[in-house]
C-alpha cells in the first residue's frame, strides 16, 4: 500500500507532472489522484453498506449487484498499483490486498472483498493525501519566488522575466512586492518581511549595501537593488533544493523496512498457503467451508489481510517528511531523517560565541563624553571618518550615527593608518579615532588619566572601546575635546533564555568553545548562565573538546546520547564535522553553512534550537507509537486469527479487514500531527 516511492518522482519533476502526464496518457493520472481515489473510495464504501443493508437486513438479492460493484470500483483503484508491481517483477503489499480481495470473492465472500478494497483504496488516499500536504509545505516557498521583475534595460524600467536576472541587473522593488532574486540594496532603505522563509515575525531593516535573499516581501519604502545570484543560484533555490533531498533520505529504519517489505510480503503469502495446507491436509478443515464451519482458505486469506505490514511501512516515512515540512516552515532545514533522529537524542550542546551566541558584528551601546558634551556632534565626525572603512567597528559607528538620523559632518581630509586609526581635518582642527596611542597626542593633557580609566574599566568588561579625539583651538588649548565610544558584540535573540530552556529538555551541559579571548568569553557565558566556557581554543582544541564531551557521555547510565555542535558552518568547520549532530546558525544566503551541517536555522533566533529538539523528539515518538501501533495490530490479529480457527472461534474477515486498514488511518493521522507542532514559526 506504500506510496512513498512517488516523492523522489515529484521532487525531481516538480508540480506540473500531473499536467504534462494527461495530455499523454489521460487514464493513468486520474486513477492515481489521491482526489479522485478518495471520491471513488467513498462512493465504494456507499454502495457497499446500502448492499450489505438490503441484502442482509431487508433479503432483497439484487442488492448484492451493488456489493460487487463496490468491490469492481475497489480493484479499478486497487489492481492498479498491484498490476503496475507484477509488471515491474516485484510483490508487494499493493499485490496482496488485491490477491486477498478477489480470494474473498471467489469464496463466496464478495463484501469483505469489497470491504477490504474499500478501506485499502480509502487509507492509500489518505496516505496519499497526506504526502500531498507535506509536499504542499514545501511546494509554498516555489510560490515566495516571483515570476517578473522591474528591471533597468538600456535606460528604462521593463518588466521582465525574474528568470532572465543576470548579476549586475538593477531592479526596482516596490512596497508590496517580493525580491525576484539575491540582491545588494543599491538605494534607498526599506523593511522586508521574511517570515514566510525564517519563520520570523519581525521585519528586517535594509539600508544601502545590505543584502536581500529572494522570496522576501518589501514592506515599506521603494528601493533599487543589485541582483547578485540568478534565480537558479539563489538562496532560496538552495533551501529548495535542500528540503527535496532531504525528503528523498531513509532513515535507517526506513531504509531496513524498505529492504525488507518484498521478502515480508512473499513470506507473508507463503504462510498464507503454508497454513491453508496444513489445516487442510493436517487438521482435516475443508478448504471452502461453509457459513458456519469457515474453510481453510477462509483462515489463510484472513491470515494474509492481517500480516500485511501497511501500517508498518508508512509509520517512518509519514512522520519524517511531516516533520521536515513543518520544520522548513519554521526556518529549521532538516537534511534528511537521519538528522531528525540524532538530534533527537542529544544530551549535550556546544556553541561557539561569535557568530552563534552573538551576532558577530560589533554595536554602539554607550558614549562616554569625557570631554566632548555634543553627543551628536562626536557622532557626525567620527561617521564621516569611518564612512569608507569596512572594519566592523565602522560599520558600528555609521549605524549608531543612521539609527540616531545624525548625517556625516563634513571633513576636509582623511588618513588611515593601518591597524591604529583615522585622522582627518575638521573645521580647521586634527581628529583622529582609534587606539588610546594613535589618539593620545590630541587628548587634553588633564584628560588623559580619565580616558585610560574608562578604558580599563571596559576592558575588564571584555568589551571594545575606540577614543575619538579633536585637537584645541590655537587660542585656547584647554577646549580640545575626546570621548570614548564603546561597543560590544550583541547576543542574538532568545539567548538569553536558551540554557534554562534546553536544561528542561534534560539537555546538560551547555557550554562555550570559542576562540575569542577568556575574558569576553567568559563575560558573555556568565550573562547566558552557561554550563562550562572553554576559551582561547584553536580548532583542534575545539575537536579535543568536543571528543572528550563524547567520551563524558557514553559514561553516563543509558550512554546513548549525543553532542549536538552549533557553529556558523566555517571556522566550527571540524567540530561540526566531529559533532553527532551540527546545526548552523545560517542567515539566508550563507552557502557555507547551508553546506557543513547537518541542520541549517535559517532564523537569527537562539529559541530555534530547542524548538528544533523538541520537534525531533516529538517525531521520534510518533514514529515509535506508530511502530507500536503497527506491529501490535500485526502480530495480535495474526495470532487470533491461528488460535481462533483452531478453537473453533473465527476471526471475521470483516473484522481483519477493519483492524488491518485501521490501522494504517491511525498511523497516517498520527503523523500528521507533527504538521500542526507549536512553537517556532507561523
Amino acid at each position: 500500500m506504500l506510496r512513498f516511492c512517488a516523492v523522489k518522482q515529484s521532487a525531481e519533476t516538480g508540480p506540473n507532472l500531473g499536467a504534462s502526464a494527461r495530455v499523454s496518457f489521460p487514464l493513468v493520472p486520474t486513477l492515481s489522484n489521491p482526489h479522485t481515489k478518495l471520491r471513488a473510495a467513498i462512493l465504494a464504501g456507499v454502495l457497499l453498506l446500502i448492499g450489505v443493508i438490503l441484502v442482509h437486513a431487508f433479503h432483497q438479492p439484487w442488492a448484492k449487484s451493488l456489493i460487487w460493484a463496490s468491490l469492481g470500483i475497489g480493484l479499478v483503484f486497487g489492481g492498479k498499483p498491484a498490476v503496475d508491481a507484477l509488471l515491474s517483477f516485484k510483490f508487494d503489499i499493493d499485490v496482496l490486498m488485491a490477491v486477498g480481495a478477489l480470494l474473498a470473492a471467489y469464496i463466496g465472500h464478495p463484501e469483505e472483498g469489497a470491504l477490504l478494497l474499500f478501506l485499502f483504496v480509502l487509507s492509500g488516499s489518505l496516505e496519499a493525501l497526506a504526502k500531498e500536504r507535506t509536499q504542499r509545505e514545501v511546494e509554498s516557498l516555489h510560490k515566495l519566488l516571483p515570476t517578473d521583475a522591474l528591471v533597468l534595460r538600456n535606460g528604462e524600467w521593463v518588466h521582465a522575466d525574474a528568470g532572465s536576472l543576470v548579476a549586475g541587473d538593477r531592479i526596482k522593488v516596490r512596497p508590496g512586492e517580493r525580491i525576484p532574486a539575491d540582491a545588494l540594496v543599491a538605494s534607498g532603505e526599506t523593511s522586508l518581511d521574511q517570515s514566510a522563509i525564517t519563520g520570523e515575525s519581525m521585519p528586517r531593516k535594509v539600508t544601502v549595501g545590505d543584502d536581500l535573499f529572494a522570496g522576501t516581501i518589501n514592506t515599506d519604502d521603494p528601493i533599487e537593488a543589485t541582483i547578485t545570484r540568478p534565480v537558479k543560484e539563489s538562496s532560496l533555490q538552495k533551501i529548495l533544493d535542500m528540503v527535496t533531498a532531504a525528503q528523498e533520505k531513509r532513515q535507517p529504519v526506513q531504509r531496513t523496512i524498505d529492504r525488507l517489505s518484498q521478502p515480508y510480503s512473499l513470506s507473508v503469502m507463503g504462510l498464507s498457503i503454508v497454513v491453508m495446507l496444513v489445516w487442510h491436509l493436517v487438521f482435516k478443515v475443508p478448504l471452502l467451508g461453509d457459513e458456519n464451519t469457515k474453510g481453510a482458505v477462509y483462515t489463510a486469506i484472513t491470515l494474509l489481510i492481517v500480516a500485511s505490514p501497511c501500517a508498518l511501512i508508512i509509520s517512518t516515512p509519514t512522520a519524517t517528511l511531516s516533520a521536515i515540512a513543518r520544520a522548513a516552515r519554521a526556518g529549521v532545514l532538516f537534511k534528511g531523517g537521519d538528522c531528525i533522529e540524532r538530534l533527537a537524542r542529544t544530551g549535550a550542546v556546544c556553541l561557539d560565541k561569535t557568530g552563534t551566541l552573538t551576532f558577530g558584528r560589533p554595536r554602539v551601546y554607550e558614549i562616554h563624553p569625557v570631554a566632548w558634551s555634543d553627543g551628536a556632534e562626536l557622532l557626525a565626525v567620527a561617521a564621516a571618518m569611518e564612512a569608507d572603512s569596512t572594519h566592523p567597528i565602522a560599520t558600528a559607528i555609521r549605524d549608531a550615527a543612521a539609527q540616531r538620523s545624525i548625517a556625516p559632518a563634513h571633513l576636509e581630509s582623511i588618513n588611515h593608518t593601518v591597524a591604529r586609526g583615522l585622522e582627518a581635518q575638521w573645521n580647521n582642527r586634527r581628529v583622529r579615532v582609534g587606539s588610546y596611542t594613535f589618539v593620545e597626542e590630541l587628548v587634553p593633557t588633564c584628560y588623559r588619566s580619565r580616558v585610560r580609566e574608562v578604558l580599563e574599566k571596559i576592558q575588564l568588561r571584555g568589551h571594545i572601546a575606540v577614543v575619538i579625539a579633536a585637537e584645541a583651538p590655537p587660542q585656547n588649548e584647554a577646549l580640545g575635546q575626546c570621548a570614548v565610544v564603546i561597543m560590544a558584540d550583541t547576543v542574538r535573540p532568545g539567548a538569553n533564555t536558551l540554557v534554562a530552556s534546553l536544561h528542561a529538555l534534560n539537555v546538560q551541559p551547555v557550554i562555550m568553545l570559542t576562540g575569542d579571548n577568556h575574558l569576553t568569553a567568559a563575560r558573555v557565558a556568565e550573562s547566558l548562565g552557561l554550563d562550562a566556557v572553554h576559551a582561547d581554543l584553536l580548532p583542534q582544541d575545539k575537536i579535543f573538546r568536543v571528543t572528550e564531551l563524547k567520551a563524558s557521555l557514553q559514561a553516563r547510565p543509558g550512554g546513548n546520547r549525543g553532542v549536538a555542535v552549533v557553529g556558523d558552518g566555517v571556522n566550527d568547520a571540524p567540530a561540526l564535522a566531529l559533532a553527532d549532530v551540527s546545526l548552523a546558525m545560517g542567515t539566508i544566503g550563507t552557502a557555507a553553512a547551508m553546506d557543513s551541517a547537518d541542520i541549517v536555522l535559517l532564523s537569527e533566533s537562539l529559541a530555534t534550537i530547542p524548538w528544533a529538539l523538541r520537534l525531533a523528539r516529538a517525531a521520534k515518538v510518533t514514529i515509535r507509537n506508530n511502530l507500536i501501533i503497527s506491529l501490535s495490530a500485526m502480530t495480535i490479529m495474526a495470532v487470533l486469527t491461528l488460535v481462533g480457527s483452531r478453537i473453533g472461534h473465527h476471526i471475521p474477515l470483516s473484522v481483519g479487514v477493519l483492524a488491518h486498514e485501521g490501522g494504517t488511518v491511525l498511523v497516517v493521522l498520527n503523523s500528521l500531527w507533527l504538521l500542526r507542532f507549536k512553537g517556532q514559526g507561523a
